[in-house]
């Protein structure tokens, strides 16, 4: 039994306290070539083996090292045990329980790590899918099924430089036919400083001037849907289109976008086992119906929650309660990211890790460059609280409504110098509205 023990800790001990070196050599050699290899692994860092491990060539990799170390470390055990007494010895209860024990134990984990790389393995193909090359729509090419692809138009000069990203949402849910651009929030992230800005732009913004100088009239929830209609008016298309205006407006280019599925998320928040929030209001929806059983209403009191997927997707979605509109709503949606974040960081989820790769990776698209993951995961951490990043949202007072009469419903549309003023405000000379400006 002790020698079988000690070959669990480490295969080999227990053929040295049989006393036979030669067999203790053989066990112990490759479990101490595997262990180097992965610590020369890591001392690049956690984030930098998280990273690696999105690469199909790692995450194969990885998940045949671990099951060959679980596997050779059970044959270690139980050879350790017949050195000690031969077939007899597995007769016996107390020592035939425990060796079932700890192969048990062995399996068990083994198979959580290699759910781990499983998981990271299809999630790269998932999350970081091959971004279409825009352009002119080409006679009988079939555009994307829900519009969500683009190359990055511009990228960051150097690695020093800010990152900016749209991220928006996708609607897929059973109840929805067409993808749902009413999420726009630009996150803003200097690698240097850690400094970090989320922008929130409401779903009503409307009769803006383009980069071309022209005036869009619609809402610009409506802009990437009118572009893919209008391949000779856009023809980027409707992604492309949409991160181009985001960032004219804005007054710096973006240049990537996370595209956010909302049931996906629903399942990402159940599968960390819900998030917890401090709600600013009270909320009385009575016309929310975003609920899977078809009900209608929404209600959450004023104070701290902990929040499931369902209740954490309308607290998202509502906004026609009383007091509620597009900017309070923005603003959970912003709240609710964070809240996630932290979620994410908790150790106790380490046991669930497989299954919350898997809910992430079926919620989250991005053309972000993998090779930049790591420096994102480190200014994460970086950021203790939500103290630390700038939230905006660009309703009143840097957008107003329109005169009176005006057609199209309710609409806002942006004072332009008070937006000039926040971009400078909030990306200094890297802001085009900088040079514009005395």
């Amino acid at each position: 039994m002790v020698a079988a023990f000690l070959s669990f800790l480490w295969p080999g001990l227990g053929q040295w306290y049989a006393g036979r070196p030669r067999e203790a050599i053989l066990f112990a050699a490759p479990i101490a070539a595997i262990l180097l290899l992965l610590l020369i692994w890591l001392a690049g860092g956690a984030e930098r083996a998280l990273v690696d491990l999105l690469l199909p060539a790692v995450a194969v990799t990885f998940i045949l090292l671990v099951l060959a170390e679980g596997a050779w470390r059970i044959a270690a055990l139980i050879h350790a045990a017949w050195l000690m007494g031969g077939r007899p010895v597995f007769r016996r209860r107390p020592v035939g329980g425990a060796i079932v024990a700890l192969t048990l134990i062995v399996v068990v984990t083994h198979i959580w790590a290699a759910a781990v790389g499983w998981s990271l393995y299809q999630a790269s193909g998932r999350v970081f899918e091959p971004p279409v090359v825009v352009g002119p729509v080409e006679s009988g090419a079939p555009p994307p099924s829900d519009g969500f692809q683009a190359t990055p138009q511009a990228t960051p000069e150097t690695k020093e430089s800010r990152i900016n990203i749209l991220l928006t949402g996708i609607d897929s849910s059973e109840r929805r036919h067409h993808a749902l651009t009413d999420t726009l929030i630009v996150v803003s992230v200097d690698p240097v400083t850690g400094d970090v800005a989320m922008v929130s732009f409401p779903r009503d913004i409307a009769r803006f001037t383009m980069s071309n100088g022209q005036l869009f009239p619609g809402k610009i929830n409506s802009l990437m849907q009118e572009a893919d209609k209008d391949p000779v008016k856009y023809p980027d298309g409707g992604l492309p289109t949409l991160i181009r205006e985001l960032g004219f407006l804005l007054g710096v280019p973006i240049h990537y976008y996370a595209a956010v599925d909302l049931d996906g998320f629903r399942r990402l928040i159940d599968a960390v086992g819900g998030v917890t929030i401090d709600n600013p209001r009270a909320i009385n929806d009575p016309t929310y119906g975003g609920w899977r059983d078809g009900h209608v209403g929404f209600r959450l009191s004023k104070g701290v929650h902990h929040l499931d997927g369902d209740t954490a997707l309308a607290y998202a979605r509502s906004r026609r309660g009383a007091g509620d509109n597009d900017f309070t709503r923005a603003r959970r949606q912003q709240q609710l990211l964070l809240a996630l974040r932290v979620r994410l960081t908790d150790p106790t989820l380490l046991p669930q890790l497989p299954a919350i790769i898997e809910a992430g990776s079926n919620t989250l698209r991005t053309n972000f460059p993998r090779d930049r993951l790591q420096e994102m995961l480190v200014v994460g951490q970086k950021i203790e609280s939500e103290e630390g990043i700038r939230r905006v949202v660009l309703g009143p007072p840097y957008a107003k409504n329109p005169p009176p009469g005006t057609p199209g419903g309710y609409q806002l549309v942006f004072d332009m110098e008070r937006l000039a003023r926040l971009s400078i405000e909030l990306f200094g000379d890297e802001s085009s509205y900088a040079a514009a400006t005395p």
